[in-house]
């Protein structure tokens, strides 16, 4: 077996095609485009590359087909908010062989360790953790755009390697045609006299994306130790190479007064598409095919990407407020599944909202932490780690 670095344009293509050639008989597997991987990668779009580096590998075996890949990236300012520097590996994908997977591994470690980091987190991206984060242990179905999914052997290559489990990760999910309990429907919808609702709007994306860097940075400073602020132009950017699948009335805000609260983002499960297209590549005629299957009816699901409430309204009741003036929007928009992922292990409220609506967990990942020292522990994350964010979450001390 043999370690080839991604370099070129070449390198480039196998990297993309070892995936295809593993799950090109499993039915469940959605291909990503290649041209939104190639972006994290891509300096000049990944703004992490200011303070960071990134470096991919192809696995070949001793006929030159590509039998595993493994990314391997650091940024400074977010490896230095944990007690070690922590950089991570990702875009995993290897044979069921335990030495071919820990060369991948192998090379991730060296890589990192070269470069003063203590543990590496996997499998994530480099990047928010919004997509291509963890590894699927339970819920072998077909993910919602921007979840991985992997065979599930990929569990014991982690493990037996030394990964220990960092946070898990819990998808749930809701039936629409199955309507909210009767009360906390009316409990809710009394809520519209004090707070106000709008959807975001393209043409009034300024004010909607500031309002969304306004509320994400407000509960994010709070919660997430690793936390990067977001800036105005992440978010542009990011809505403006979605635009082709984004509905503005799957994104909604919650104001008080002409203060914004609260946010929900949902995306159309775009793998309903994408898994018609299945080749990665957005051809003229693939994009021809993607606009006459996203206006045919296709998509029935859609998947909740982001929400957040700032945390001194987040005992307010704002939360039901905003939640079911989404679905009523996407019900009538013909969607029949949304798909909430993911929540952490360690956000005690939202999995407390979710489990008390009966939803079923209906996916689960994991982060995994891999330790240099092999002498260190690793530490589930539980994200307690402030009192003020224990205040959020036990309520006000007497």
């Amino acid at each position: 077996m043999k370690l080839i670095e991604v370099k070129d344009k070449a390198g480039r293509e196998a990297f993309y095609n070892v995936p295809k050639q593993l799950y090109k008989h499993d039915e469940n597997w959605v291909c990503p485009l290649d041209a939104e991987i190639e972006g994290i990668f891509n300096p000049a779009e990944n703004k992490l590359f200011r303070d960071g580096e990134a470096i991919r590998w192809v696995l070949q075996d001793d006929t030159g087909k590509g039998i595993g890949r493994i990314a391997a990236f650091y940024n400074k300012e977010k490896s230095a908010k944990y007690e070690q520097p922590t950089g991570g590996v990702g875009f995993f994908e290897c044979i069921h062989d335990r030495e071919a997977a820990f060369m991948l591994f192998d090379a991730g470690r060296d890589w990192l360790k070269a470069r003063g980091l203590e543990a590496m987190d996997g499998p994530i991206t480099f990047g928010e953790n919004l997509t291509y984060w963890g590894l699927l242990i339970e819920g072998f179905s077909m993910p919602a755009y921007g979840m991985p999914y992997n065979f599930p052997y990929y569990r014991d290559l982690f493990e037996a390697y030394g990964f220990k489990t960092y946070f898990e990760q819990f998808t749930y999910e809701k039936d629409l045609s199955v309507p909210f309990p009767e009360r906390q429907v009316k409990f809710s919808m009394h809520l519209k006299d004090k707070y106000r609702t709008e959807h975001f709007s393209f043409q009034q994306k300024e004010k909607y994306l500031a309002d969304i860097c306004t509320i994400y940075n407000k509960v994010w400073a709070d919660f997430h130790e690793d936390y990067t602020p977001l800036e105005y132009e992440d978010i542009e950017k990011m809505m403006r190479s979605a635009r082709s699948i984004l509905n503005e009335e799957f994104i909604w805000f919650v104001y008080d007064g002409e203060t914004p609260v609260a946010l929900v983002v949902v995306f159309p499960d775009a793998n309903q598409i994408l898994k018609k297209l299945g080749n990665g590549k957005l051809s003229f005629l693939n994009i021809l095919k993607f606009l006459w299957y996203k206006h045919t009816g296709t998509i029935t699901r859609a998947r909740q990407l982001l929400t957040a409430v700032i945390p001194e309204y987040q005992r307010s009741g704002v939360t039901g407020l905003l939640f079911l003036t989404m679905v009523d929007a996407l019900k009538k928009n013909k969607i029949k599944v949304l798909e909430m992922s993911w929540v952490g292990d360690y956000n005690i409220t939202v999995n407390k909202i979710y489990r008390l609506l009966d939803l079923p967990v209906v996916r689960k990942h994991i982060t995994f932490r891999y330790m240099f020292d092999r002498s260190r522990e690793v530490v589930r994350f539980t994200n307690v780690h402030t009192e003020k964010y224990k205040r959020v979450i036990e309520g006000p001390q007497s």
